[in-house]
């Protein structure tokens, strides 16, 4: 399967937090025959383990989140409209507007508020608050919207996968860029050490997924790969970028959740460089990936991150460099192949 049919599937399929089960089997079927074996744990992870060539005893496990942020149903209005709340970081500027498929049925609908002609002046120039935002699908009646829709039911945006020269399009590339770099790591031939690979669940909402995944496989090593925020569009307060697209994968030094293991980065840097392979330091600061809920359990586990730098992630419609993409996976694979405990000695 190509790179842009394995993005386009992967981002159009939904997997709000805590529902993430059609994104699952398209990833099991994706992987299955390309591991010996694979199971979903109570969570809802979806873990696998390829068989190496056991010329390393070192356990290794590669992370990608499958969860993407969205909207929860809460109530139904007696006009038949949807109350809900956010599930992950939404900014509420993102929705006004917006079509939505809702439920198991995927239903469409248009996140609505009152109309910019009912409002005041001062109404006018100030950020319309989710909480007074609705989900219409074109019910008249409470009961005619509760038929269609259940409490607790998940919203996510109706967005397209396109490409645009170099630049590729879509909703959820958080993390379904991570997870087709996973996918394409499990494709290649064999390493030199089992390798175990959790697609997680729940990351959105606090790295939940990946903390029990990682108590499941007992990993020396973990590599994350994730999707980072690229600030790099003009901006007069700040113009220096986090990251930019087009300029390689991010690796993360810290965040507010971990710092990164330094050896870890270091071999990553390394490798990078020896195989000319382009890269940028992402800018210590806020944010988080799964190796902060990795990195912490049992007696500690060497961690780092390797991200593709998008713009408008927790938006309706995100975009990536699909070179940058392609360096990920590279990256990635050269990083495993020269994984070796003496690396990690202290």
């Amino acid at each position: 399967m190509e790179i842009s049919e394995l993005l386009r599937q992967l981002t159009e399929a939904v997997g709000v937090s805590g529902d993430e089960k059609e994104v699952r089997l398209l990833l099991r079927d994706l992987i299955a025959e390309h591991v010996e074996e694979w199971r979903v744990d109570s969570m809802g992870n979806l873990l696998a383990m390829k068989r190496g060539t056991g010329e390393s005893d070192l356990r290794v496990l590669v992370d990608a989140h499958m969860d993407e942020v969205g909207l929860m149903i809460t109530d139904a209005e007696s006009d038949g409209t949807l109350k809900f709340e956010t599930v992950g970081g939404i900014a509420d500027h993102t929705l006004l507007g917006k079509v939505v498929q809702v439920g198991p049925k995927k239903l469409t609908g248009v996140i609505g508020a009152r109309p910019i002609h009912l409002l005041k002046r001062d109404q006018r120039t100030s950020v319309v608050k989710s909480d007074s935002m609705r989900i219409d699908i074109g019910a008249t009646k409470k009961e005619n919207a509760s038929g269609k829709v259940k409490l607790g039911d998940r919203a996510t945006f109706l967005t397209a996968y396109q490409e645009s020269g170099k630049m590729a399009m879509g909703k959820a590339l958080d993390d379904r860029a991570g997870c087709a770099a996973l996918v394409e790591l499990l494709r290649r031939e064999p390493y030199p050490f089992d390798l175990h690979a959790a697609f997680t669940v729940q990351e959105e909402v606090g790295l939940r997924g990946a903390q029990v995944a990682a108590y499941a496989t007992r990993p020396d090593v973990a590599l994350v790969l994730e999707c980072t925020p690229a600030y790099d569009l003009p901006n007069k307060r700040d113009v220096s970028p986090n990251v930019r697209l087009g300029h390689g994968p991010s690796l993360y030094v810290m965040d507010s959740a971990t710092i990164q293991d330094p050896r870890f980065v270091r071999h990553i840097m390394r490798t990078a460089e020896s195989n000319g392979i382009p890269f940028q330091v992402r800018q210590p600061g806020g944010g988080g990936t799964n190796a902060g809920a990795i990195q912490r359990v049992h007696g500690g586990v060497v961690t780092a991150t390797i991200a593709t730098p998008a713009r408008y992630i927790h938006a309706p419609i995100s975009m990536i460099n699909l070179d940058d993409f392609g360096n990920v996976v590279r990256l990635a694979e050269a990083t495993l192949r020269g994984l070796n405990r003496d690396l990690f000695e202290r």
